[in-house]
């Protein structure tokens, strides 16, 4: 069984030798490939002399690093693993073994902070947030969305079109296997704090709004039916609010004196089924998508048969 791990970097001069030397000892038949995303320290040459396949993407942002990887790296089951030290190698054989013998596409590492200063209060709250706001709109049953370490079959990686450059990545990544109706599961591993001369490269507020605008965007494409029903809904109701006295007024005196706010209800109700109707089409066409994506899907072997 051919295992590639992948590892994404980005100024990571400090942590990842012993990553490399850490998934090495770990899986020490996988081919560990490290690729380098602009950085302006000695990540590369610390990454080479560890052992690792360096090459480089000069597109900024995790995001393209990880399309260029799926695109580049042939192996049966993928491990992607962030290359800043914070997550336990020792875990990898397990994850592996657990993801061939349950069939499963995508296997998410579930992580158990051994550390206060590992995992900041704020990006507690915003995983526990965005992960819930995921789970409610997508049926998503994982309770760590946004954890960067995963193992993937084949055929997760060669079906996988996406669009997102950074750190919404991960959202990205989830949402595929729930859509294509992937089986998928997850596992506790140990989480700890970043080494000394390590920075974290995620800030809270900027990179959780673009985890924001992506779940919406992937809801947009995903599910467009519920997308744009919201919007019709929300219409719909303004229309009723602003012209119901119209109405009411109509009814009482036979007459229309607000004749720019009966217009402006009646705008906002024809918009509504407008909506109401682009989310039927939409969703169609999403449907004849979907078709295709998991024929694309099911033309690679699962991981069952790799045993």
């Amino acid at each position: 069984m051919k295992i590639a791990v992948l590892v994404p970097c980005y100024n990571e001069e400090a942590a990842i030798a012993k990553v490399v030397a850490d998934f090495r000892a770990a899986l020490p038949s996988a081919t560990i490939y490290v690729y380098d995303n602009n950085s302006r320290d000695g990540t590369m040459a610390r990454a080479r002399e560890a052992g690792a396949v360096v090459r480089r993407e000069t597109r900024q942002g995790k995001g393209n690093v990880v399309r260029r990887m799926f695109a580049d790296i042939e192996a049966e089951v993928y491990v992607l693993v962030d290359g800043d030290d914070t997550y336990d190698a020792a875990s990898a054989g397990a994850m592996v073994a657990k993801l061939v013998a349950e069939g499963a596409d995508l296997l998410t590492a579930k992580r158990i902070h051994t550390a206060a200063s590992a995992y900041r209060p704020g990006h507690v709250i915003g995983n526990r947030l965005l992960t819930g706001l995921t789970a409610t709109l997508f049926n998503v049953p994982l309770s760590d969305m946004l954890s960067g370490y995963r193992v993937f079959s084949r055929r997760f990686v060669k079906s996988f079109p996406f669009t997102a450059q950074g750190f919404a990545i991960e959202t990205e990544l989830t949402i595929h296997a729930v859509r294509l109706l992937m089986p998928m599961t997850e596992m506790d591993t140990a989480y700890k704090e970043r080494p000394v001369g390590s920075v974290s490269k995620l800030n809270t507020w900027r990179d959780g709004f673009n985890i924001l605008s992506t779940i919406f965007y992937l809801m947009r494409e995903e599910r467009p039916l519920l997308f744009f029903s919201a919007i019709a809904i929300v219409l719909a109701a303004a229309s009723l609010l602003i012209g119901a006295p119209v109405v009411a007024e109509f009814v009482q005196t036979g007459q229309v004196p607000r004749l720019p706010t009966a217009v402006l209800a009646t705008g906002l109700m024809v918009i509504a089924f407008l909506a109401l109707t682009a989310g039927m089409i939409l969703d169609t066409v999403t449907r004849g998508r979907w078709e295709a994506k998991r024929m694309a899907y099911l033309t690679h072997p699962g991981p069952q048969d790799l045993k």
